[in-house]
């Protein structure tokens, strides 16, 4: 018995210096990169709408460009000439639906769910370097103050909400992460 004790005991001290001088292999989500480093320069034009939400297309690809330029290594520019890279977009459809009512039966928050078409293409080498043809991207927001009815998308994108903004934020960030950490 006391030789299986000290055994696992030497055998977790082992295994402690191991973790301790090996590191663990994570790193923070969102500092990497997988694109070549000769691409400085990204073409987003702006993205096609062929969902019924009035110019939410302005507003997706505004953000998805403002987070590539948070990244801080690239320059973003709206067209697509004398680019390294081109980042194309397709919203193909948007809904909103009631996803939890109050006490008065009135919706108090609502599950977004957007459907979008993304592609990000070398330019040097003609090279499709991710694409997603069906990108679901789905959250629950709160509803902004008020009567707590949005009934349409568009009504939904006009309010130019706050949970406009999260949507917005959290798209561009989901496909940017997902273009540079090659998921």
């Amino acid at each position: 018995m006391r030789t299986t004790g000290l055994t696992i005991v030497l055998s977790l001290g082992y295994l402690y210096a191991c973790v301790i001088t090996a590191g663990c292999g994570y790193a923070l989500a969102g500092r990497g990169s997988f694109l070549p480093d000769y691409i400085e320069t990204i073409g987003i034009p702006m993205f096609e709408n062929n969902s019924n939400a009035f110019e939410v297309e302005q507003i997706l690809t505004q953000q998805v460009r403002q987070e590539f330029i948070g990244r801080g290594r690239y320059r973003v520019v709206t067209g697509t000439t004398g680019v390294d890279a081109v980042l194309e977009g397709t919203i193909q459809s948007i809904s909103i639906q009631p996803a939890s009512f109050n006490s008065d039966q009135q919706a108090s928050r609502y599950a977004f769910t957007l459907t979008a078409r993304i592609e990000f293409r070398d330019l040097m080498t003609d090279e499709v370097l991710w694409q997603n043809p069906s990108l679901v991207f789905r959250d629950e927001y709160e509803v902004a103050s008020g009567g707590g009815s949005v009934p349409s998308v568009s009504s939904f994108f006009g309010q130019r909400s706050n949970a406009v903004e999260r949507v917005a934020v959290d798209f561009a960030e989901t496909v940017v992460s997902s273009i540079l950490e090659a998921f």
